[in-house]
């Protein structure tokens, strides 16, 4: 289903309720990005809790309010990712090592198990996966600062 006719509302329990213009109500849906780190605006698709698509939204930008609103309060609270500004110090360049960073959500410090838990998203990005699962995420290499460059390069 292509469609972005349809109103958000949330149940009694918080979860997602979708109306299309039909008429045809799904309780429990799911926003999911295409595209989270690429174009996380665009590609946007609401999904049952068994995996069937009920609607694709092009552009968040696009959408009404309140559903607007709704779709990217339930993303941020589903999607946990900080962004990396920069690499204060690494205690080792062996691998596994504690990182100690500043992020957009504050400083913290997390162990990177592998090499392979830095990977290359597009030209630019980096998704880094400390040694709990949480992914942290670097949108421009080429952008920042010098320090946290050359720690960068010493694991790429």
């Amino acid at each position: 289903m292509a469609s972005t006719t349809f109103s958000l509302s949330r149940d009694t329990f918080g979860k997602l309720v979708m109306t299309a213009e039909d008429g045809q109500v799904f309780e429990g849906v799911a926003p999911v990005r295409a595209f989270p780190i690429q174009s996380p605006d665009e590609g946007i698709s609401l999904v049952l809790g068994n995996g069937k698509e009920v609607a694709w939204i092009e552009r968040l930008d696009t959408l009404p309010e309140p559903a607007r609103s709704l779709l990217q309060e339930e993303l941020e609270g589903r999607e946990f990712m900080p962004e990396i500004a920069r690499v204060k110090s690494v205690s080792s360049f062996a691998t596994p090592c504690t990182w100690h960073v500043d992020t957009d959500r504050g400083e913290t410090q997390f162990v990177l198990k592998g090499e392979e838990d830095i990977r290359r998203i597009g030209a630019a990005s980096l998704l880094i996966a400390d040694n709990h699962g949480i992914h942290f995420l670097i949108r421009d290499m080429f952008n920042i600062d010098k320090t946290t460059r050359k720690i960068l390069d010493r694991f790429l």
